[in-house]
C-alpha cells in the first residue's frame, strides 16, 4: 500500500523562511536617482554623507564623485553636469533642497575622462 506524503499535515517539518528583504536607505535611493540621470556609462567611485540641520529642518549633505570614461561616457557627463541643478528628484520621504556640481575635471589623452563632484542636500520630509 503506498501513501501520499501531501495527505498528512506535517507540522514537524521545517519550513523554509523567506529571504529576507533588503531595506533601501536614502543613500540607495538617492543614488539610483542620480545613476538614472548619469547615464549606464557614468561610474560613482565615490559617496559621502554628512548629517544637516538648520533651526527648521533636518537631513543629510551628500557628496558624490562620478566617472565618465571614453568618448560617450564623457558626453552623458556633460549633460549631466547641465541637468542636475534643474533636476526634479522623486524620492520617497525626501525632499532635494539643493543640488549643485562643485568640480568638473577633463582629461583628453590617452582617452576622454570626466570627473565630477557634486553635492546634493535632501531635507527629511517627515
Amino acid at each position: 500500500m503506498l501513501l501520499e506524503p501531501g495527505a498528512f499535515e506535517t507540522k514537524s517539518v521545517a519550513q523554509t523562511p523567506p529571504p529576507p528583504r533588503a531595506l533601501t536607505t536614502t543613500a540607495d535611493r538617492l543614488l539610483r536617482a542620480v545613476r538614472e540621470i548619469s547615464g549606464p556609462l557614468a561610474e560613482i567611485i565615490s559617496h559621502g554623507e554628512t548629517p544637516w540641520a538648520s533651526i527648521t529642518f533636518s537631513g543629510a549633505r551628500h557628496r558624490l564623485v562620478l566617472r565618465f570614461a571614453g568618448s560617450d561616457a564623457v558626453s552623458d557627463g556633460e549633460n549631466f553636469v547641465a541637468a542636475l541643478p534643474e533636476h526634479e528628484f522623486r524620492l520617497r520621504r525626501e525632499l532635494v533642497a539643493d543640488a549643485a556640481v562643485t568640480r568638473v575635471d577633463h582629461e583628453l589623452l590617452p582617452a576622454p575622462l570626466m570627473e565630477v563632484e557634486c553635492e546634493i542636500l535632501l531635507l527629511d520630509a517627515e
